[in-house]
């Protein structure tokens, strides 16, 4: 793969779009104390940009999922690499996610977490790429919707590299 980077989404525009995002969050669950799930690595940037923005009692936590391995295609196996720090029976709890792509993780994490009884449970992600989508995901709250390329920058990488860019952009 050649390392050409090309902005898609300018900087800029995603606190913007971060800001939309933690006004809705904020609304919905101003009396709720929900529980952000970020799933990482790729969300560490975008769900700390939102816990800011949001401004509302709420805890956080993180689970490692994986199905890339080193390349820029999805294996379609998913791997649990770390688990909750906590229970989430009764809570109310929204996933944090960079980008849905085929969409297989997030359905795979959401299934894993209706299982321990949640209040609730819903899904924010930065990006979609619905091209790839192989499994049906309802995000209830989105921030961009992204052509089919391989996209990196605000926390979201290739091979660990790239998540530094402060912009999302695309390796042609």
């Amino acid at each position: 793969m050649s390392t050409g980077l090309n902005v898609l989404i300018k900087r800029q525009e995603i606190q913007r779009e971060v800001a939309k995002l933690a006004r809705a969050i904020r609304r919905d669950y101003r009396d709720k104390d929900p529980l952000l799930i970020g799933i990482l690595k790729g969300s560490f940037i975008f769900m700390a940009d939102l816990v800011r923005e949001t401004a509302i009692p709420l805890e956080v936590d993180f689970i490692r999922l994986s199905s890339y391995g080193g390349g820029t295609e999805s294996t379609g196996k998913i791997k649990l690499l770390s688990r909750l720090n906590g229970p989430v029976a009764g809570r109310h709890v929204l996933v944090v996610e960079d980008i849905i792509d085929t969409g297989l993780t997030t359905a795979y994490f959401i299934k894993y977490l209706k299982r321990q009884k949640p209040a609730s449970v819903r899904l924010c992600a930065l990006t979609e790429k619905p091209s790839r989508r192989k499994t049906e995901v309802k995000i209830d709250y989105l921030g961009f919707t992204v052509p089919d390329k391989f996209i990196v920058g605000y926390g979201i990488d290739w091979n660990e590299k790239y998540r530094n860019l402060p912009d999302i952009c695309y390796i042609e």
